[in-house]
């Protein structure tokens, strides 16, 4: 029987544990490991029928992660843990020779920067371990990246154009909260956005390109161009390619809180002194905003996230839309999360799922899109997020 280790105790977390306890026959023992046991006890009284035990651990702490897997004989590591913790976790699986996921790339704790660089730069000790690691296993990354392969392999001849479209048309109620992790949201949307066009890399201000687009089951909402992670390996990975551009939806009242945030210095990630002791700013907010994982009971509305993608198919243009839409509160009378964290947590599942089958399987460091999407698209439909694609 295998055994699942799941890193991880927060939003996503919880689903990705309800999703391989429903996909027990493949994911075996299932382990769920946090620094907080009260959030893996939480979880697992969710799951009282489960083959499911629950320990502590610090992720940054790679010995301490080296003995957790090498003590449990984890058969692979599902990280859905803090991006700060992509490294040690990565790691701990070169020493014990474990196969390795994740849903975001890697972040420094005290710079608002994430790029794929030194997840990259792990492949050779990846490949000389005899194991893969997987990158990126969420919805945006992921399922984005799996789309634009699926676009790439049954559409196009040649893609010249994708823009990626990410909307939370969702309503928890409160005056202002984040959906996932706040330092991960709140860094990633006060960033420079940033696009790629015509082999380089053109950076914008903050919220500067806007535009509306109508979102299937959701309607037209304001879209914002910001810098997402997977565009940097889709521009490797995909023939032809000109631009790639990422857009997500923001109300006015969000932006307006955000920027107020902003403008007082409570986004910093650096630390002051405050009554004599320091704080990071950033951490704060963090404490004084409504946990993440709590806003599954009162969010309602629906998510939309998609890719459109343009180019030439035997020698005419050709435009498509692929896109999946969930329902907040349907993700949580299955999961007790909401959308955001079901969209993300269902594909870390899928993505581990492939690998302890064989189906996508390889020594080294890969991106979502590097492997065949028929199966993953195929998953998709099975496991609670069913797609659609209409020609444009």
């Amino acid at each position: 029987m295998k055994t699942t280790l799941i890193i991880g105790a927060g939003g996503v977390g919880r689903v990705v544990t309800h999703k391989c306890v429903m996909n027990s026959d493949v994911f075996g023992k299932i382990v769920l490991a946090s620094r907080s046991i009260g959030r893996c006890q939480e979880i697992k009284s969710e799951l009282p029928d489960a083959n499911l035990e629950i320990t502590t651990v610090d992720a940054d702490d790679t010995e301490a992660l080296i003995k957790l897997i090498e003590e449990i004989k984890a058969d692979i590591v599902i990280n859905v843990a803090l991006p700060y913790q992509d490294l040690t976790i990565m790691d701990a699986c070169i020493a014990t020779k474990t196969p390795y996921l994740d849903t975001a790339n890697y972040e420094h704790p005290d710079e608002a920067k994430f790029e794929y660089k030194l997840q990259w730069e792990r492949d050779i000790a990846f490949k000389e371990a005899g194991v893969m690691g997987l990158l990126g296993s969420g919805f945006d990354p992921g399922v984005t990246n799996v789309f634009c392969a699926y676009a790439q392999k049954h559409y196009f001849d040649e893609i010249h154009t994708i823009d990626i479209l990410d909307c939370n048309a969702g309503d928890h109620g409160y005056a202002f909260a984040t959906n996932f992790n706040p330092e991960i949201n709140l860094r990633e949307v006060s960033a420079n956005g940033r696009y790629w066009e015509d082999g380089k890399w053109i950076t914008t201000e903050p919220m500067e390109v806007k535009m509306v687009w109508d979102y299937p089951e959701v309607g037209e909402k304001d879209s914002y161009l910001l810098y997402h992670e997977e565009m940097e390996s889709l521009v490797k990975h995909i023939k032809g390619l000109k631009r790639i551009r990422f857009f997500m939806t923001f109300g006015e009242s969000y932006l307006t809180h955000m920027k107020c945030l902003e403008n007082v210095g409570m986004l910093g990630i650096k630390p002051v002194m405050h009554n004599g002791q320091e704080i990071v700013p950033m951490e704060f907010l963090k404490t004084l905003l409504p946990d993440p994982a709590s806003l599954g009971p009162r969010t309602k509305g629906k998510t939309n996230i998609g890719i459109v993608a343009e180019g030439i198919k035997d020698g005419k243009k050709r435009k498509i839309y692929i896109y999946q839409v969930s329902d907040h509160e349907k993700c949580y009378a299955e999961v007790k999360s909401q959308a955001v964290s079901y969209t993300t947590g269902v594909p870390a599942m899928i993505g581990a799922k492939l690998m302890l089958e064989g189906k996508w399987s390889a020594n080294g460091v890969y991106n979502m899109e590097e492997f065949d999407p028929d199966l993953f698209m195929e998953e998709l439909n099975t496991q609670g997020l069913p797609w659609k694609i209409k020609e444009l």
